[in-house]
């Protein structure tokens, strides 16, 4: 049976690279029919919260080195100083526990090596190592970095996905990471993405068109907290105004005020006080009719 190791690099949050392999090992273990088990050391707790933002399920463990402290202690004994290394850790659980395969990146090459070498030495058959190019980020190099910017788990699961085992390094692409973003936002439900951003489902509209969850919540708040600024557009405002008290929907509203030539960045200044944001339809969608009076009033 295949059973595939991930053991991510202590360093806090999941860096880019070590979520790469944890996407494609997961893959991996099921296109085999075969297991994948996690190692961790302790203390990781970020880890694992990563991992299951990620949506990346293990079937063995979390293994953690403590654990084994002892087993680790022969096997030093076995091989040159009696002092079990990092590497050497790695290798004896390979043994003891059946690994076949382990994917991590290109600059683990080395390592590998390492504890192929240590295997043969404690009298066992070394995995086989799969390598794949390194992802680097530009200002982001761990997961808690995409997440603060907003990037849905889906997302960023789509777009490891995607990625697969490149053979070279890759830079990360915003661009497509963000694509994948709308998509993922757009696949959510009312009551989902009102959940994510922690905001009522009535300013729902109003987020639509964000393209990750922080530009979705600066959408919420201009709804929720406008801010206060003077407008002098009297002639605009005041058909806004007999519009919303006639009962028409928000865009028969905005079709209205374009036909005669209204100014619609005074309209979304009076209800936000912002002079860009969601789309101002949705804006008035996202409004009350007395809400909106009361904007105009104050």
């Amino acid at each position: 049976m295949v059973r595939v190791r991930f053991a991510p690099s202590p360093t806090g949050s999941l860096q880019l690279g070590d979520a790469l392999s944890a996407v494609a090992s997961r893959r991996f273990a099921e296109e085999h029919g075969g297991v994948l088990q996690l190692r961790v050391d302790d203390g990781d707790e970020a880890v694992l919260a990563d991992l299951d933002w990620l949506g990346v399920l293990w079937d063995e463990g979390p293994l953690r080195q403590s654990e084994r402290h002892v087993r680790h202690r022969e096997a030093a004994q076995l091989v040159g100083c009696g002092t079990p290394t990092h590497e050497l850790a790695a290798a004896v659980d390979d043994l003891d526990f059946g690994i076949t395969h382990v994917i991590w990146g290109s600059g683990h090459r080395a390592t590998a090596e390492l504890q192929a070498s240590l295997i043969r030495a404690l009298g066992g058959t070394p995995p086989e190592y799969v390598h794949h190019g390194l992802l680097h980020g530009d200002d982001a190099s761990s997961l808690a970095d995409l997440r603060d910017a907003g990037y849905p788990a889906e997302a960023v699961r789509a777009y490891l996905e995607e990625l697969g085992l490149p053979r070279h390094d890759v830079h990360l692409d915003r661009a497509r990471l963000r694509r994948f973003s709308i998509e993922a936002l757009a696949a959510l439900s009312d009551e989902e993405l009102a959940a994510r951003v922690g905001v009522p489902v009535s300013v729902v509209p109003a987020m639509r068109g964000a393209r990750d969850l922080r530009e979705a919540r600066d959408y919420a708040d201009q709804i929720l907290a406008p801010e206060q600024i003077a407008v002098d557009a009297p002639e605009t405002l005041g058909r806004f105004r007999e519009l919303v008290e006639g009962g028409l929907d928000a865009r028969a509203i905005v079709r209205e005020l374009n036909a005669v030539g209204g100014d619609l960045k005074a309209v979304r200044r009076a209800l936000t006080g912002r002079d860009r944001g969601p789309e101002l339809a949705a804006v008035i969608e996202s409004l009350s009719r007395d809400e909106l009076l009361t904007r105009l009033d104050s």
